[in-house]
C-alpha cells in the first residue's frame, strides 16, 4: 500500500505523508511513530522526485523562497508541540478529510497552465498556516499547498508540481527536527527500513510517470475517496470516540 501511495503521490510531486498517516492510524500504532514515520517516508519519496524536477529544468529556487521563508519555522514549532494522543488523533481525521476535499479540487484545476503574479505577502502567509499545521500533525503539506496555487493560476502544473515537492522536503525536514529536539522521534528499524524500500521504488516510479505526462487524474480520485472514509473513521472512532 506504501509502494502505491508513493507511485500516485509522487506523479504529482507529493510525498504521500496524508495516506501515509490514514494508513498508520488503522494499525493502533503510537501517534509518535506515526508522525514520525510519515515524515522520513515523505523525505525519501520527495528527495527522489525533487532532484528530477531540478534536472529537467522545472525548479525555480526564486519563485520558492517566498513559501519557506514562514513556513520552515512554523513547522519545526509545529512539531515540537506536544499533543493529547486523542487530540493528536481528533486533529488528523480532520486534516485527511480536508486533504481528500483538496486532492479532489486539484484534479479540476490540473489543466491551467497560465502563470500569474501572486502577492508575496499571500505566499508568506500561506507558508505560515500549511507549515505550521503540516508539522503539528506530520505531513508535508503540500496536498494543502498545490490545490491553492492552481486555483489562484499562479503557474504551470509542473512549476506547482516541483514547488510541492521542495515545500514538502523543507518543512518534513523541519518537522523531523522538531521531534528529535522535543523527544518524540519514534521509528522502528525493520518496519520503518522496508517502508522506505517500498516508497523509494513507488517514488521513483511515479515521478517518471509525471515526466511522461501520463494522467494520474482517477488515481488521484480514488485516492481522495480513501483518504475520506479513514479521516472519517479516524475520527469519529480514534479521536472523538463515538464508534
Amino acid at each position: 500500500m506504501f509502494f502505491v501511495i508513493a507511485l500516485v503521490y509522487s506523479s504529482v510531486g507529493f510525498g504521500g505523508g496524508s495516506s501515509y498517516l490514514a494508513l498508520f492510524a488503522l494499525f493502533a500504532l503510537s501517534f509518535y511513530s506515526i508522525r514520525s514515520n510519515a515524515l522520513v517516508c515523505n523525505i525519501a519519496v520527495v528527495s527522489g522526485s525533487l532532484y528530477w524536477f531540478v534536472k529537467k529544468g522545472y525548479f525555480y529556487g526564486k519563485a520558492f523562497f517566498p513559501f519557506i521563508v514562514t513556513s520552515v519555522p512554523m513547522a519545526y514549532l509545529g512539531a515540537t508541540y506536544r499533543l493529547s494522543e486523542q487530540w493528536f488523533f481528533i486533529l488528523l481525521g480532520i486534516i485527511l478529510v480536508i486533504s481528500s476535499v483538496f486532492l479532489i479540487g486539484q484534479t479540476k484545476y490540473s489543466e491551467i497552465s497560465n502563470n500569474k503574479t501572486t502577492s508575496p505577502y499571500l505566499l508568506c502567509f500561506l507558508g505560515l498556516i500549511i507549515g505550521f499545521v503540516s508539522g503539528l500533525v506530520g505531513v508535508g503539506g503540500g496536498v494543502f499547498l498545490a490545490p491553492i496555487l492552481y486555483y489562484i493560476n499562479w503557474g504551470t502544473p509542473k512549476k506547482i508540481a516541483s514547488l510541492s515537492c521542495a515545500f514538502i522536503f523543507v518543512n518534513s525536514i523541519a518537522g523531523l527536527i522538531g521531534l528529535i529536539v522535543s523527544g518524540t522521534l519514534e521509528l522502528s528499524f525493520p518496519m520503518t527500513f522496508l517502508l522506505l524500500c517500498s516508497v523509494i521504488l513507488g517514488g521513483q516510479i511515479g515521478i517518471r510517470i509525471s515526466l511522461k505526462n501520463l494522467s494520474s487524474i482517477v488515481l488521484k480520485r480514488i485516492t481522495a475517496l480513501l483518504i475520506f472514509i479513514i479521516g472519517m473513521r479516524v475520527l469519529l472512532i480514534n479521536g472523538l470516540e463515538l464508534m
